[in-house]
């Protein structure tokens, strides 16, 4: 009686092969859908434009950082609060105000909204702002001019509901 020891053969090879490319391809597809549905991955429409304002853009920022004029945020019972001040903490004025709801990763929950004006500085909207971590680009204007354009980043965690 003859024992037949079989090794190490082309097809186990073959196996060995085929296993290991399954396996990256199908991990580099699960990466890619993440990655995709994740983030849209757009920041700016054209980025030769995009590269050409920014210098300009950039002086614009800093000459309406060094006026002075600020605003800050506050979240109470659903009712988001933006108050825009002088530097001597007099109300700036404004006649409208527009709020750019922005997650920091990803676009599906971004919303626009143009905020109530309350007097004396104070402007206001009752739309419910989910829970989370939050970027809220402020575009302030008197009579169409703009007096202040600022972005604020803030979790929805810091203000007590």
């Amino acid at each position: 009686m003859t024992t037949r020891v079989q090794g190490f053969t082309g097809r186990h090879m073959l196996l060995v092969i085929t296993s290991f490319f399954a396996v990256v391809i199908s991990v580099n597809f699960t990466m890619a859908w993440f990655a995709s549905s994740s983030w849209s991955g757009l920041v700016v429409e054209n980025t030769y434009v995009a590269s050409q304002e920014f210098n300009q853009r950039a002086a614009e920022m800093k000459a309406m950082t060094a006026s002075g004029i600020a605003g800050h945020i506050s979240l109470r019972d659903d009712r988001f609060i933006y108050r825009i001040a002088n530097p001597d903490g007099s109300p700036a004025a404004v006649d409208t105000v527009t709020a750019n709801f922005k997650r920091p990763v990803g676009d599906h929950e971004d919303f626009s909204v143009a905020l109530d004006n309350r007097g004396e500085g104070a402007f206001e909207t009752d739309r419910h702002v989910p829970a989370g971590d939050w970027i809220v680009e402020f575009i302030s204007k008197k009579g169409g001019s703009l007096v202040m354009h600022e972005a604020i980043r803030f979790d929805t965690a810091e203000f007590v509901r």
